[in-house]
């Protein structure tokens, strides 16, 4: 018999289809996907491909409002969902919403196992406060297991006081094939990818949310600071929207900068091309659990340039491999490995067919297996140690 198991989530993101795609071919697990809300529309400008969903899936009514950097989101119909599904175990991506903790306590009363799939890491910036953490120490405490993208997270679970044997790790994962076969479609038909997106004949790119988190100011300031004979050479694109762009325009407009590209947002359709004719991915970030961008660079064959603080970098950016590491706010630790990469062909080209090697084992399926094996430990309970006997530390 096959384990019901549901998987609680905000968004229908489109890197996490075929993720469940993939787990929804599982032949041991019956899974249904709850979603809180189809998109969040005021952060993220992402398609919704329902055509591409395999797997069962509801989409609870909800109500949105965005309280400065709150956001408060308020569903109806959880606990009647679950109880219709009646699943054996419940994976809940994060504790930050009341449809969480309305799920831990369905768990509860039904004596339902309830893990949590959490990204956090110790380096993240983000710091709550201290009520914040009481109630995530306290939402912790309750859940019988965990599952990790990767190290990073697991060491901010395990310092919970949670043992190593309660996590399971499900790698972050984008559609490899799709980001492969689209930048090699566009090196193929590199003049008519340039037109389109007006983009220069070499370029670093960065793609995500234009925000002061995502170390943006620092990428163009480094840039600005290198020779003006390598910035005649290599451009910079900045592929993504956020509340930092027309600072950002200022800027580059005062300083003359006019080898920097900010192309709005890009589809992912068209990303994958501008992955593709990069030379060079950037992701200078403050604090970012992980960072899929990094996932999809490697897959379209990119050699990244990564912040130490980046959720990724112990699993995915190997120094001098695939990639350089900085010091995160270090504008000319930045700027010397830009030099240093758009100097140098040949490293360019191993890093990249390094990134590629090292991308293969982060792969949807990798990805729904993680789970997959979190889900069927829980249906044997008798090999899960609980954990929740010890007291969760401060």
């Amino acid at each position: 018999m096959s384990c019901r198991a549901v998987i609680l989530t905000e968004i229908i993101s489109p890197y996490r289809i075929p993720v469940f795609n993939a787990l929804a071919n599982n032949p041991e697990i019956d899974l249904k996907v709850i979603f809180l809300s189809e998109t969040d529309a005021g952060l993220r400008q992402w398609r919704v491909y329902k055509d591409e969903i395999r797997f069962d899936y509801e989409v609870l009514p909800s109500w949105r409002r965005r309280l400065g950097k709150h956001n408060l989101l308020l569903n109806l119909g959880l606990s009647a969902s679950l109880q219709s599904f009646s699943p054996q175990v419940i994976l809940c991506g994060g504790y930050n919403y009341l449809a969480s903790w309305t799920a831990l306590r369905w768990a509860r009363r039904n004596h339902v196992r309830f893990l949590l799939w959490t990204e956090s890491t110790g380096a993240d910036a983000r710091r709550a406060n201290p009520i914040t953490m009481r109630l995530k120490r306290n939402f912790v405490s309750q859940c019988d297991g965990f599952v990790v993208p990767g190290t990073a997270s697991r060491a901010y679970v395990r310092s919970f006081g949670v043992s190593d044997d309660c996590i399971c790790t499900a790698p972050n994962a984008v559609d490899m094939d799709f980001f492969f076969a689209g930048a090699e479609a566009a090196r193929a038909n590199a003049a008519v990818m340039r037109d389109r997106l007006i983009l220069p004949e070499r370029y670093f790119l960065f793609a995500g949310r234009l925000v002061r988190e995502k170390g943006v100011y620092d990428l163009v300031e480094a840039y600005s600071s290198l020779p003006a004979g390598l910035r005649r050479q290599i451009g910079l694109v900045l592929a993504g929207e956020g509340p930092a762009k027309p600072e950002l325009e200022r800027f580059i407009r005062e300083k003359l900068l006019h080898g920097i590209r900010l192309t709005g947002f890009i589809h992912r359709e068209e990303l994958a091309g501008c992955y593709g004719l990069a030379e060079a991915f950037v992701f200078p970030t403050w604090s970012d659990v992980w960072g899929l961008a990094v996932n999809e660079a490697m897959a379209c064959g990119l050699p990244v340039i990564c912040s130490d603080v980046a959720g990724c970098v112990d699993d995915l950016v190997h120094e001098g491999r695939n990639g350089r590491l900085i010091r995160a706010g270090n504008v000319a630790q930045l700027a010397r490995a830009m030099t240093g990469l758009a100097s140098d062909v040949s490293s360019r080209i191993r890093m990249g067919q390094h990134s590629r090697e090292v991308i293969r084992a982060f792969s949807p399926e990798a990805c729904a297996a993680g789970m997959a094996k979190a889900f069927l430990a829980c249906d044997d309970s008798s090999g899960v140690p609980d954990w929740r006997a010890e007291r969760v530390r401060a």
